[in-house]
């Protein structure tokens, strides 16, 4: 059977067998951001799901099985857009959270005061 090109390009970081904890997804991805990337995060956990702060307008959320989190952008119908990532691909989905991140800080730069060391 031939390979997809998808599966080539789609290497998961965990295995899909190992179930995952909102909280413990989270975490995994919040460490994946912040070694891989350099992007500090917040995270919160509680009933079921967990946020990742990231920056002005990107708070990625997990419920364990999938990453979720606002593009920016609006559909025709003017409803927001969402992409999303399973917790399994820590490392892609860490990618594309960075992505959309530096195109943010672009349009959203620290606050006077946060650049001045909050003094």
């Amino acid at each position: 059977m031939a390979t997809r090109w998808l599966d080539q390009i789609a290497s998961p970081s965990l295995p899909p067998e190992v179930p995952l904890t909102a909280e413990r997804a989270a975490g995994l991805l919040s460490a994946e951001l912040s070694i891989g990337h350099g992007i500090p995060t917040d995270v919160h956990a509680g009933h079921g799901v967990a946020f990742l702060s990231v920056w002005v307008d990107l708070l990625v959320w997990t419920n364990g099985r999938w990453f979720r989190w606002s593009t920016g952008r609006r559909s025709a119908s003017g409803r927001l857009v969402f992409a999303f990532a399973p917790v399994h691909d820590i490392v892609t989905t860490a990618r594309r959270v960075a992505l959309l991140r530096e195109e943010l800080r672009r349009t959203h730069p620290y606050s006077r005061y946060i650049e001045d060391g909050g003094a």
